[in-house]
């Protein structure tokens, strides 16, 4: 049984004590008016006594009103200041700021260190992979690859210990493909198809590789590729690469290669003492990938159901460009990255105390690509100026307002297919097939009752934000530096 404890109410205790000394006084008053109308002896106590009486009960009276005065105002005083620091942004600016170099920010030695160590490695992996002859009966490495995700666009949040790499592919000589959109499918990026042309005279003299690689539409008697069976043959031919090159790199760490839940290749890279001065282990997701044209990729799609040969469409160089672009149009000192970081923070401490159902919805919602396309809006639509450094909290006001109209419109469009064109730099360029898709919504097979329960949460979780920071992360430190490094201090 728990027992309750009361507290004092200042606000209720100094009235209370002025008021009961001021009723004892006229009381004292009265009786003695009262006494001397009647004549009684209590004249003979002589008036200096009565008078020092009443000159220590009203000196009483005024201490206590002067301490409930000079109490209440400054309580007032600091309730109205902290109503004027939430307004204006300048308590919850300290808190964020606090909170993001303590738990949100990444050690730029660290993650330097880290991106490093993988593109050595993975240069290695797809230099043996690589073919000079185009295969006829196989696949092979194109033999370069590209680095994707938040730990290479500067806005990753959490230990520097995941990175994404696409892998080019290389088809047989000989081989088209043809990619054609799946119009039945909507929501998110476009799904599409690998279709080798109808009556192809390759399919029918390579049979080995048509058996493996590909299947038959019937529909259209057209062979489509199959994404399991390049997962399968990338899976292999990754164990081969790595079992050439791993004696050298096993000095410095230990290398495994595992399909993970979402059935992608992930290469673990667990450091010996010497190989990441801060001892982080990495995993790095391997994707292959067939190029589409104009910097764009097809990679498997999650989405796909048992037997669809579906791909997605990937936009690395796309997004690659309008970044640098917005980035030479933003003051040097912006706050556009921080922004983005702590709305992913803001997202990943309004997940914690959800169940497991809940949390994968949350995160179905507020994927790190969701995120993503909203800040990427959000900064094609505000001027640069906007972006000081001085106007984060602001900024990230504006950001989840115009996330939670989102979420109240249940559309998030993709931001290359959105049918805005207009909002694009020239220097961003989109492959044919897909600059006249319809706009894809990215919530567009997400239910209604998720989207308000994700919209109610995200407005819960920023009005709580200082409970949400308390309760979250109570024993962490700067991320990255959990063993000390030499160049960390200078930093």
């Amino acid at each position: 049984m728990r027992m309750r404890i009361y507290t004092l109410n200042l606000k209720l205790f100094w009235p209370l004590v002025t008021c009961i000394l001021t009723i004892l006084l006229l009381l004292h008053q009265l009786i003695f008016r009262g006494s001397e109308d009647q004549g009684t002896d209590c004249s003979d106590q002589g008036p200096g006594a009565i008078s020092l009486f009443k000159y220590i009960l009203a000196f009483i009276l005024c201490y206590f009103f002067i301490k409930y005065c000079s109490t209440q105002p400054g309580s007032a005083k600091r309730g109205f200041q902290k109503e004027i620091h939430s307004k204006s942004g300048v308590s919850k600016r300290d808190l964020l700021d606090d909170h993001y170099e303590k738990h949100v920010r990444l050690s730029p030695h660290v993650l330097g260190h880290s991106k490093a160590h993988v593109a050595k490695l993975v240069s290695e992996l797809v230099r043996v992979g690589r073919t000079n002859i185009p295969p006829e009966s196989s696949l092979a490495f194109r033999g370069d690859f590209m680095q994707v995700g938040s730990s290479y666009e500067e806005h990753k949040v959490g230990l520097p210990d995941c990175f994404d790499i696409l892998v080019p592919l290389r088809a047989p000589q000989g081989l088209k493909l043809e990619a054609s959109i799946c119009t039945d499918k909507h929501g998110g990026p476009p799904l599409c198809t690998l279709n080798t042309p109808r009556k192809a005279e390759w399919t029918r003299h390579h049979k080995g590789f048509t058996d493996i690689f590909m299947h038959l539409h019937n529909a259209q008697s057209t062979y489509r590729m199959s994404p399991d069976s390049v997962q399968r043959w990338f899976y292999t031919a990754t164990q081969r690469s790595l079992a050439t090159v791993r004696y050298p790199f096993e000095q410095r760490c230990s290398l495994s290669l595992a399909l993970n839940e979402e059935k992608q290749l992930l290469l673990r890279l667990m450091p010996h003492s010497d190989y990441v001065c801060c001892h982080i282990s990495m995993g790095v997701r391997l994707i292959p990938a067939w190029p589409l044209g104009d910097g764009a990729f097809l990679v498997a799609s999650q989405r796909a159901q048992q037997g669809e040969d579906l791909w997605t469409v990937y936009f690395p160089r796309q997004e690659q460009r309008l970044l640098g672009w917005l980035k030479g149009r933003l003051p040097s000192s912006s706050c556009h990255l921080k922004c983005l970081q702590l709305l992913k923070e803001v997202r990943n401490l309004g997940g914690e105390t959800l169940d497991q159902q809940a949390k994968a919805e949350w995160r179905g919602v507020l994927s790190s690509y969701a995120l993503k396309t909203a800040w990427l809006r959000l900064l094609l639509h505000t001027s640069p100026e906007a972006w000081e450094e001085c106007s984060l909290v602001d900024r990230l006001d504006d950001l989840l307002r115009s996330l939670r109209e989102s979420l109240q419109s249940r559309v998030l469009c993709h931001l290359l297919l959105g049918g805005d064109n207009g909002l694009l730099p020239d220097s961003v360029t989109l492959p044919k097939i897909v600059k006249e898709t319809v706009p894809s919504n990215l919530w567009a097979e997400i239910s209604d009752d998720t989207l308000d329960m994700v919209s109610a949460r995200l407005v819960y979780s920023w009005n709580h934000l200082p409970r949400l920071i308390r309760l979250g992360r109570p024993q962490r430190t700067r991320l990255g530096r959990g063993v000390h490094c030499k160049y960390i201090d200078a930093e």
